[in-house]
């Protein structure tokens, strides 16, 4: 592994400013024949101007900026990270609204994760600045620019915040990876899990992940690395041999939630128990008084059922089991209890990319009814 690591140690980003820049695509802004769009700047608070203006001569600096002069012009949105650090982003919902949409798909993750059965050595890789090593198409940048009360800015690579960006990211790292993926490695965005049955196989996968990045011209962050585990956080789930579990540290805040006071809270919570809601038997049955309270036209009326599916939900997500991962080559068997809870749903999700209703129950007769 050390000679693997000093072999490709270019492949490593040594500092914010080292920033690859791939060969292999432009992203594209197709506005199509719409007139430009210029919005003028917001004012920003006086502590956040310093930092606005220390964040876009750092910018300059490693080459992601440069100076703009056409007719185009966003706001900017600074953002906290989870560290405590700002992300410099740029509203671009007005020209998102008149962007021709890339269909290009993402991954479904439940998908991503079935794939993972019988690896038993697991790494996770991270980009540096995914998005900036991406550069966009020359005649497109002045669509990115931007103003922060000082001075006139037009991204030379992809920014955070285009409505196409993650299918263009998406679609380069499918195509950088083609042949590996499933075999030996799985990627969503910049998230990048290597896999591998023993453990030169495993290593022999990570240096033909290697290959590729370098090959296009990709870095890697070398702070995101988590080498030859048996057990590590992926999307949200904690992937190991014997199969995946929540995350801990992304349900932990389910346990000290507060009731939902609005319609917005609300959704909030349950935006966070759906990602999760293959850990939780017959969620749809559990989650439906809180799932009625969304819709357009029913008033906010927290019910005792209301309560009694909040705090059910809370302790299915803190005590969620350990699912074992697909294996194609044994008997699927199918458990019901008789209801309609979308048997299809299920059944469509264990096959695999056959997304297909097998047959649909019949609560009353408890047997297949219709067949498709």
């Amino acid at each position: 592994m050390k000679e693997l690591l000093q072999e490709f140690q270019n492949l490593f980003s040594t500092s914010d400013s080292d920033v690859g820049r791939c060969n292999m695509t432009q992203h594209r802004i197709n506005t199509s024949n719409h007139p430009p769009i210029k919005q003028y700047p917001r004012r920003l608070p006086l502590a956040k101007k310093e930092e606005a203006e220390r964040l876009v001569k750092e910018m300059v600096d490693n080459g992601i900026i440069e100076e703009s002069s056409g007719p185009w012009a966003s706001n900017i949105v600074l953002v906290k990270k989870k560290d405590g650090s700002t992300r410099f982003c740029v509203d671009y919902r007005k020209i998102n609204e008149i962007t021709i949409k890339d269909s290009y798909p993402l991954p479904r993750i439940d998908d991503t994760l079935d794939a993972l059965n019988g690896s038993q050595w697991f790494s996770t890789l991270d980009l540096k600045s995914g998005y900036w090593q991406v550069t966009t198409q020359p005649e497109d940048k002045e669509k990115t620019a931007f103003t922060t009360g000082q001075g006139f800015w037009q991204f030379k690579v992809m920014p955070f915040g285009l409505c196409n960006a993650p299918a263009t990211f998406e679609r380069l790292m499918e195509t950088v990876l083609r042949g590996l993926m499933s075999e030996a490695c799985l990627v969503y965005l910049d998230d990048i899990i290597i896999v591998g049955r023993t453990f030169q196989e495993h290593l022999n996968n990570i240096r033909q992940v290697f290959q590729r990045l370098q090959k296009a011209n990709l870095k890697l962050s070398p702070k995101k690395f988590r080498f030859f585990r048996k057990e590590v956080s992926y999307l949200g789930h904690i992937i190991s041999v014997d199969g995946m579990k929540t995350d801990p540290e992304k349900t932990k805040a389910v346990v000290d939630w507060p009731r939902p006071e609005t319609v917005h809270d609300l959704r909030c919570f349950l935006g966070l128990c759906t990602y999760y809601r293959h850990f939780v038997r017959n969620f749809s049955a559990i989650a439906r008084p809180l799932h009625k309270l969304t819709e357009a036209r029913s008033n906010f009326n927290w019910t005792e059922e209301c309560e009694k599916s909040f705090n059910s939900l809370k302790q299915a997500l803190i005590t969620s089991p350990i699912l074992t991962y697909p294996r194609t080559d044994k008997e699927f068997i199918l458990d019901t209890d008789g209801s309609n809870e979308g048997i299809g749903a299920v059944l469509s999700k264990k096959i695999g990319n056959e997304e297909c209703v097998i047959a649909y129950f019949s609560k009353s007769l408890g047997k297949p009814e219709r067949n498709y």
